[in-house]
């Protein structure tokens, strides 16, 4: 069995879904727009905002000044280190010449050379000095650098305290800029959740269904994209807390959903087998017939089975013969397939699929009501 569209409206409204996608990825384009500027509604963060700034900017300037300090005194280092070992070069040298005169002396044993003896001696004295100063000059080099490091380290480790406070004050502001800017997300979403559900509920059987499928999977898109993902999480109890809650409305939903679809289903098998024909919608049946189950209580039922005329669990016919020809004709058709015969006995209106069997019966009743009055 398949269903009843004509080819040329089945293409039309394969057409009308691809223009339901089309209008639905404009929107999902303009609320991305408008939800991508929302964070801009807020001044943006920064750590200088929440710092002591006449102590922070003290404590900068001492910290480059100590850094510039450090950086002269390491410089002066380097250079009183090379006088230094160039002193202790020149000491060395001479020390080496004036042990070998020494022993050249000793070995020619001249009195004359007395003389040379104490220059050499006052030369290697002023040598050693020399070195001796220089020794001393890096060693002052050495505490101005050392002092520098010191004076910077200390001013570090205080600006470091201020930006700690800074940076805890700043995440503070940050979570609550954060929420405003859910709560926002929130105001926007909210709303196209209720009137996508409006829309569901009134006018998706309507002319202007495309337009309305489209709106319902914007919101939904902006539910489950723009929304949700920027949920706060407060350590995973906030997400986890609503996707309990949410799973628990769901859940409640969907069970009381089948148990109203349980309740109409067997109301709809109590009632007598015209009756219940009459209320299938013809494309309704069509299709189920097409996925082989009944189409008045939705069980699995073996069409292909010739004898089988009536549905086995609910009673309902399924199959019945020609009153022109005799051919086996589907109970829902509205003409013989053998000799083009109209079903007399079908109704020629039938109600939407979405139609409740209590409307129809009431409908049914103003209607005898209203023919037993004239």
């Amino acid at each position: 069995m398949k269903t009843s569209l004509r080819l040329s409206e089945a293409w039309f409204r394969r057409g009308l879904w691809l223009l339901s996608l089309v209008f639905a990825s404009f929107l999902i384009g303009l609320g991305g727009t408008v939800v991508g500027d929302l964070p801009r509604v807020e001044r943006a963060l920064q750590r200088d905002d929440f710092i002591d700034r006449p102590a922070a900017a003290a404590l900068r300037d001492a910290l480059t000044g100590a850094q510039k300090a450090q950086i002269e005194a390491d410089e002066a280092l380097a250079q009183t280190r090379l006088r230094a070992r160039t002193a202790q070069t020149n000491t060395q040298t001479a020390q080496a010449s004036f042990n070998d005169w020494l022993a050249t002396r000793g070995a020619t044993a001249r009195p004359e050379q007395d003389p040379a003896l104490i220059d050499r001696t006052r030369t290697l004295d002023a040598l050693r000095a020399a070195q001796r100063q220089a020794q001393a000059e890096v060693e002052r080099q050495q505490q101005l650098a050392l002092d520098a490091r010191q004076t910077a380290a200390r001013s570090q480790r205080q600006l470091d305290e201020l930006e700690a406070v800074a940076a805890e004050r700043l995440q503070a502001a940050e979570r609550r800029q954060e929420l405003r800017v859910f709560g926002y997300r929130l105001a926007l979403t909210i709303p196209l959740l209720a009137v996508a559900g409006w829309l569901f509920v009134r006018h998706r059987k309507g002319s202007g269904w495309p337009f309305v499928w489209g709106f319902v999977f914007f919101a939904l898109f902006t539910f489950f994209v723009e929304l949700v993902p920027y949920l706060p999480s407060y350590g995973g109890y906030v997400r986890y807390g609503v996707g309990v809650v949410l799973t628990l409305l769901a859940g409640r939903w969907a069970i009381a959903a089948l148990q109203r679809y349980l309740a109409r289903q067997q109301a709809a098998e109590a009632r007598p087998e015209p009756a219940r024909r009459q209320a299938l919608d013809y494309d309704v049946a069509l299709a189920r017939l097409a996925k082989g189950v009944c189409p008045g209580c939705e069980r699995p039922v073996d069409l292909k089975n010739a004898a089988i005329d009536f549905c086995p669990h609910c009673g309902i016919g399924l199959f019945d013969r020609c009153d022109g020809c005799g051919t086996r004709n589907s109970a829902f058709a509205r003409f013989c397939q053998g000799c083009g015969k109209a079903a007399e006995t079908r109704p020629a209106a039938l109600p939407g699929p979405d139609t409740e069997l209590s409307d129809i019966s009431s409908q049914k009743s103003a209607e005898d009501h209203e023919h037993g009055g004239r």
